[in-house]
């Protein structure tokens, strides 16, 4: 039986090397962080001190690491496997990185009679677990045809892709739909919750249609049970479709959707959700709707009329009478304009923008800045008069905000919709 090693302990390669164990292989291994390593030693796993002492005593090495820097680390750096290379061994790594890597790293190890082959998988942590990982390899067919039996002792199949590197230009294929079907879910199940529908039920209607997908079918429940465990962090996702998009940019491919994720994982990680599973990436929807997505309480079916109070009160027509200051502005000549403060009452609130009464006539496509009490604590926000309904004593003005960041709306129905509600107690 071939003496395996493993290097690089996470979410991944823990489960992975404890299969190779329950196998019977003989396992060396290592890890940056010791500890990580303790439970496979109580397995039977020996656990040395540096990739070089792996790679001196083994057949074959896996390394599972986080990205290409650290990869280059374990190789390249100090007591790293190249100080302990021999003819002979095979080096598989499940890692997810650039596909020049891969390239690199296999030409290195070519130059020491030793093979490697570029195998990421796809799968998150329950199937690294069950051995029921998919790898899709790249280097030489015949290397990988001789490692055939470990394979199938890690997954359920393993898949020749091509030459060198077509392993890792196929998991960064495979990552970009996986991210796009993550947030595709995301946003629909915010769609559905802000429209006031019970995202478990409309779930079940995802998962039992044609919008149904692996990521509706792994991620759906954690996210209206609000479990973001990580199964596969949101900032290792945002780094897989870093190099997606390197790779497309190098092929000068449009991947318009691949941008368009990169970004939503990109305002995920500012938000602190790195460490989390990437179904954390709805938490960016329930800030800019300050709605969380989650099962709602079984209740009793009291039929149509059982409209929450929130919802009455939104969607009633109540003058609010909000007090506001209106900085007018207009152009006398290309590059000087001149402007004046006016009065006027907040009348109501629509999708896309804001009804105001006032007796001063203002003409339409004239912009206009909003200052709200000062007790709203919001800024003055850009409008523009794009409806005008004259009245016996006033006029209302139909205004269409402009630039309006997702916090600042929240904040803003947020406060007019207390102002209603104390409207109507009054």
């Amino acid at each position: 039986m071939k003496s395996v090693g493993f290097i690089g302990l996470g979410t991944m390669g823990a489960p992975m090397a404890a299969n190779l164990l329950k196998k019977g292989y003989p396992l060396t291994v290592y890890n940056r962080t010791a500890e990580k390593a303790n439970s496979l030693g109580e397995l039977g796993a020996e656990i040395v001190s540096s990739p070089s002492r792996v790679a001196r005593v083994v057949d074959v090495l896996f390394t599972n690491v986080s990205d290409d820097q650290a990869l280059f680390d374990v190789f390249f750096g100090a007591d790293g496997i190249l100080e302990g290379i021999h003819p002979g061994l095979t080096v598989i790594d499940c890692s997810t990185v650039s596909p020049d890597t891969s390239r690199k790293l296999e030409q290195e190890l070519g130059v020491h009679y030793a093979d490697f082959l570029d195998a990421p998988v796809t799968g998150s942590k329950p199937a690294a677990e069950s051995g029921s990982l998919v790898f899709m390899v790249g280097g030489n067919y015949e290397v990988f045809t001789e490692q055939a039996e470990l394979f199938a002792t890690l997954g359920s199949k393993a898949l020749y892709m091509g030459p060198s590197g077509a392993g890792s230009q196929s998991k960064l294929a495979h990552n970009t739909i996986v991210a796009i079907n993550a947030a595709a879910l995301a946003e629909g199940l915010a769609i559905a919750t802000k429209s006031g529908i019970d995202p478990a039920q409309f779930l079940e209607i995802v998962q039992n249609g044609g919008a149904n997908s692996r990521q509706a079918e792994l991620k759906g429940t954690k996210i209206i049970d609000r479990d973001f465990s990580n199964q596969f962090s949101l900032a290792l996702m945002l780094k897989d479709l870093l190099l997606a998009t390197k790779l497309t940019q190098s092929f000068q491919l449009p991947t318009p959707l691949l941008s368009a994720a990169t970004s939503l994982y990109q305002i995920g990680l500012s938000k602190g959700l790195g460490d989390q599973d990437l179904s954390s990436v709805i938490q960016c929807y329930e800030d800019w709707m300050n709605e969380q997505v989650k099962r709602k309480p079984l209740q009793p079916d009291f039929g149509a009329s059982s409209i929450s109070e929130s919802n009455r009160r939104r969607n009633s027509r109540v003058p609010m009478n909000i007090q506001l200051q209106l900085s007018v502005y207009q152009w006398e000549q290309e590059g000087s304009f001149s402007g004046q403060n006016i009065t006027g009452v907040l009348y109501d609130l629509s999708e896309s923008g804001l009804q105001i009464a006032s007796s001063f006539p203002l003409a339409k496509d004239m912009f206009i800045v909003i200052h709200f009490p000062q007790e709203a604590e919001l800024p003055p926000i850009t409008g523009k008069i794009i409806r005008i309904e004259p009245k016996t004593d006033e006029f209302r003005y139909g205004c269409m905000l402009s630039g309006l960041p997702p916090y600042v709306r929240i904040k803003l129905e947020q406060y007019i919709e207390d102002q209603q509600y104390a409207s109507e107690l009054l």
